[in-house]
């Protein structure tokens, strides 16, 4: 096969549109040590930047190159000096780091998550330095900042996974000759749930107080009152459902972004082995799955961004 040929292409002809680099899966477990008493943080950070030239990447000059191995450093030693109260709080430690010590660092952007360890408790009595890893959803958030302007802060929740047994179904939808899904008025509702959300003010916010809010509202909209329960009529309006409680509860969001990622149950053929199907043996179906997703945000924030 003949090769093609090869043209003369000027730098002058091309743009660069994006020259961020940086360290990712920086982890680390941060002990504060009271007397007797432990709390820890055991987080996994990925930290970019954006310079003020691209010469590293035109001229292969690295002058103005901060070398990733220091950003991991850097990640270490704020941990060590400022600690971590919230993931929150020291993500926007590191971006104030960036911005305040390299004046050619036009952009930096922390991503930090939290593993969910959740002090251990024997007969009621909590421990004093031991812990135990309980998922009830991974903790994240993410920082951006530029020079002379303020910092936008997201946190969310994702690996949530949330099952129903119970008022769940999915009727009247649209038909063409391709579709064979029956309509129910009773399924299981299974989803894993990603949530993330942006904060309208940026000074004075509890970050802990705040997620504990989003974390029991989202179980509370897709669960519904505890001793009957609520129905939902799909995948679509309990994402809504748990987007409107959350800014309801939560005046300083301005946006709420939720995917739900569906896991099909199949009730089991059970009559081939003489027994009859009364939907208590279920057979997940982990792929092909169905997701939704949807950003609510307040008008208001719209309208002053016009």
């Amino acid at each position: 096969m003949e090769r093609p040929p090869v043209f003369q292409q000027r730098y002058e002809d091309l743009e660069i549109l994006n020259s961020e680099y940086g360290k990712n899966m920086i982890k680390l477990l941060r002990i504060r040590r009271d007397s007797k008493q432990h709390h820890i943080k055991e987080v996994e950070a990925c930290v970019h930047i954006r310079l003020d030239s691209v010469n590293e990447y035109v001229h292969g000059d690295n002058s103005a190159v901060i070398p990733t191995d220091t950003i991991k450093n850097i990640v270490i030693a704020l941990a060590k000096c400022n600690g971590i109260d919230t993931i929150e709080q020291f993500a926007l430690d590191i971006c104030n780091h960036f911005m305040s010590s390299f004046s050619h660092v036009v952009y930096i952007k922390t991503y930090i998550q939290e593993l969910p360890w959740r002090r251990l408790q024997q007969k009621g009595i909590p421990h004093v330095h031991s812990f135990i890893f309980v998922p009830e959803g991974i903790r994240f958030c993410e920082v951006e900042q530029s020079p002379n302007g303020r910092p936008v802060i997201f946190s969310g929740i994702k690996d949530l996974k949330l099952k129903k047994t119970g008022l769940s179904g999915f009727e009247g939808f649209h038909r063409d000759k391709y579709t064979t899904l029956p309509e129910t008025t009773d399924r299981v509702l299974s989803a894993e749930l990603f949530c993330k959300w942006c904060y309208d003010e940026c000074q004075d916010i509890d970050f802990d107080c705040i997620w504990d809010i989003v974390h029991q509202s989202v179980l509370e909209a897709f669960a519904g009152p505890p001793e009957c329960g609520e129905y939902s009529p799909s995948y679509q309006k309990t994402v809504n459902d748990i987007q409107m409680l959350v800014l309801a509860r939560v005046p300083q969001l301005k946006e709420v972004e939720i995917i739900l990622n569906n896991i099909h149950y199949y009730d089991s053929d059970l009559k081939k082995l003489g027994l009859s199907s009364e939907k208590e043996v279920m057979i997940p179906v982990e792929t092909p799955y169905g997701s939704c997703t949807c950003i609510l945000r307040r008008k208001k924030c719209l309208e002053e961004q016009a």
